[in-house]
């Protein structure tokens, strides 16, 4: 187990080398005797020659590609150090033997409870009344009345761990109804949590608020548009803090301007970072945040310890748990990278 080695992308470092993130689950490697080392450079799109020298890499934000993976014969794992993969050529890896791991189930909570939150501010108009305080605009506050969470249908785009976590958490809100649009879930699997699925158009007739928990696939890019705004409710608010594309960004910003609906927070974008240019930053009904609105302590805890754990069993020529890319298993050159450290 000594001899295997793992990399963590540099943008785990600040510019003077140190951790940004409190835990990691760093512990778990030193523990286990395993070595470590962040890489050399913090590069958008990973070479392969910051990846020569590793059988393992825990990845933050880097993008890999069919070039990211050329001659590299010892490289084993990625641990995508989160649950999303679009940043990851699925197909790359698996030509390469690479199985590609994610951290499944790690983000369940953290994401869930920031969903929470953004409905409860949205609802609430907390950064319209917080303006009125800044600019001395006490006396206009009954014109920003707010409602409550009681008797609204919640709507769940993509009913996963995610989504379940967040109809669980939604319980103690008195919602009138929780509904569901995933045609890949199976019905048992969400009616434990009080949820009925739906087909697309009636959750956005239906829904007060629309959370989107699905990943960017083939299937789900541009799933919402001009015609899907223009079937929700005027009232109804939009969260996506899944991935940008999923919905057409143009669209909802007519939608928002001119209050087809009545406000949206972003997460994600379609094109990332954002400046302050972007066009969703001159609306006063919508909440953004950088790709990190469910970024915390515990959250970065809990996808390390996992990253940590699935890199320690590696070591251990085990398969854990959190695999994307099965179809690596039946490769013999995987398979006999897998078992130099049985």
């Amino acid at each position: 187990m000594s001899g295997f080695r793992i990399g963590l992308t540099r943008d785990f470092l600040n510019d003077s080398g140190q951790l940004v993130y409190k835990d990691i689950g760093l512990n778990i490697l030193e523990e286990a005797g395993l070595e470590y080392l962040f890489l050399d450079r913090d590069e958008p799109l990973v070479t392969p020659d910051l990846l020569e020298n590793l059988d393992g890499i825990i990845s933050l934000t880097p993008q890999y590609t069919c070039k990211s993976l050329e001659g590299l014969d010892r490289l084993v794992a990625i641990a995508r150090f989160g649950v999303g993969y679009d940043n990851v050529d699925v197909n790359a890896c698996t030509k390469a033997d690479v199985a590609l791991f994610i951290s499944k189930g790690m983000v369940n909570y953290s994401v869930a409870e920031a969903v929470v939150t953004w409905m409860l501010a949205l609802s609430h108009r907390i950064l319209n009344k917080d303006h009125l305080v800044r600019t001395g605009s006490w006396t206009e506050r009954s014109g920003y009345m707010g409602t409550e969470l009681r008797d609204r249908t919640v709507g769940i785009i993509g009913a996963g761990g995610i989504g379940c976590t967040l109809a669980r958490l939604l319980a103690l809100f008195k919602i009138k109804e929780i509904i569901a649009y995933d045609p890949y879930i199976e019905l048992d699997k969400v009616l434990d949590v009080g949820v009925r699925l739906v087909d697309l158009e009636c959750l956005l007739r239906e829904s007060d608020f629309i959370s989107i928990n699905c990943p960017l696939t083939d299937t789900t890019r541009n799933l919402l548009g001009i015609e899907e705004f223009a079937l929700m409710k005027p009232t109804a608010y939009l969260i996506n803090t899944a991935r940008g594309g999923i919905l057409n960004e143009d669209a909802l910003f007519e939608a928002l301007k001119s209050r087809q609906i009545a406000g949206a927070a972003m997460d994600v974008f379609e094109k990332e970072p954002v400046g302050a240019d972007h066009p969703f930053s001159k609306l006063d009904n919508v909440i953004l945040a950088p790709h990190s609105i469910a970024w915390t302590d515990e959250l970065f805890r809990d996808i390390g310890q996992m990253n940590c754990r699935q890199m320690g069993s590696i070591a251990r020529g085990e398969v854990p748990e959190g695999l994307i890319n099965f179809e690596v298993l039946k490769h013999n050159n995987f398979l006999k990278k897998l078992a130099r450290f049985r």
